[in-house]
Parts: C-alpha cells; structure tokens; sequence
C-alpha cells in the first residue's frame, strides 16, 4: 500500500475522528482511503465522458 500526505482542515479531521470514535470507520486511513475510493467511483464516468471529449476535440483538430 502506498502512502501520500495530505494537509486537511482542522473541522474536516475532527469531523472524521468523530466518526471513527462513533464506529463509522476503524481509524482515519480507514474512512480516507473508503472517502477516496467512493469520490472516484462517483466521479469516473464524467471523467471517462471528459477523456473522451478531449480525445475527439485533439483528433479533429490537432490542438494539444
């Protein structure tokens, strides 16, 4: 597993101590890392659709 740092506000990591403390998570990494993976999940087929858009918009028109 790989490991990143990451500087958040002071409210958005009491938010999330309190959810561990309350049992939603195991411990911070836990809800970061599932925070993480839900936000791409939602996020991907706007992405994808963005990827593609950007793919025809360079074929069409050679621009970088």
């Amino acid at each position: 597993m790989s490991m990143i740092h990451a500087e958040v506000p002071d409210v958005l990591l009491q938010q999330a101590q309190v959810l561990v403390q309350r049992g939603w998570a195991n411990n911070v990494q836990e809800l970061v890392t599932e925070s993480l993976r839900r936000y791409i999940e939602s996020h991907q087929e706007a992405l994808t659709e963005q990827f593609i858009h950007d793919d025809i918009a360079w074929g069409l028109n050679g621009d970088d």
